[in-house]
């Protein structure tokens, strides 16, 4: 990788990995064992991390910019998931109906676990869109709470995973849909990559083990 390619953008905060590569190297001074080279591994996603969120930035793509800076606006409260939810709970009959309770209680859960302790923990600054270069028609309003990790892409991929796991047949189908509202908070330049990557796994777990709780509950 180049020297400029890795240059973060003006304004750029240390993420969540290079703060706890900084504590490690902390409690374990000098080359330790297991602490160096796991502050090492901490220290080059850091350096991933920004450097994706820059390389999203530059791309040239402007027929997606209106499209994708409305979806990631249109994400916010979870707003496509508890449409679709409707939509199965009216017309599906019980299977749509038992996957739109299940979807709804993967999104609480995914709400709570990452917009209150993960947030509080991670503590991690919005990203500089103007020092990253993205391009203003991207944007849409930044949002005031931690950047890590990401609350769309957690509740976009638990509703995929745990609807997905009821109705086998609409799993890809959201999953191409959960993935395009992670991609387009990057795109649109309020999160780094790193929110999206843990907020989304953070989801699909959480999503997953609604999924199961509703099936063992649905079999008594």
């Amino acid at each position: 990788m180049s020297e400029s390619a890795a240059t973060p953008p003006t304004g750029a905060v240390e993420p969540p990995e290079e703060r706890l590569a900084h504590r490690l190297e902390e409690i374990r001074p000098g080359r330790h064992l297991v602490a160096g080279p796991t502050a090492e591994l901490l220290h080059r996603l850091g350096r991933y991390d920004r450097t994706a969120y820059v390389a999203v930035a530059r791309m040239r793509t402007p027929a997606l910019d209106a499209p994708l800076s409305r979806l990631s606006h249109f994400a916010n409260h979870s707003k496509p998931w508890f449409a679709i939810a409707c939509v199965l709970a009216v017309f599906g009959g019980a299977t749509g109906r038992r996957a739109a309770y299940t979807g709804v209680a993967a999104i609480g859960a995914a709400s709570l676990v990452v917009n209150q302790p993960m947030k509080l923990l991670g503590d991690r600054p919005r990203p500089d869109r103007a020092g990253g270069e993205v391009p203003e028609e991207r944007w849409v309003p930044m949002p005031t709470s931690s950047s890590f990790p990401s609350g769309h892409s957690a509740s976009a991929l638990a509703f995929a995973v745990a609807v997905g796991d009821v109705v086998p047949a609409l799993r890809v189908p959201l999953f191409a849909a959960g993935g395009t509202v992670a991609f387009s908070r990057v795109y649109t330049g309020v999160h780094y990559p790193g929110d999206v990557l843990v907020g989304a796994a953070t989801g699909a777990l959480l999503g997953r083990l609604v999924s199961r709780a509703g099936a063992r509950l649905a079999r008594h």
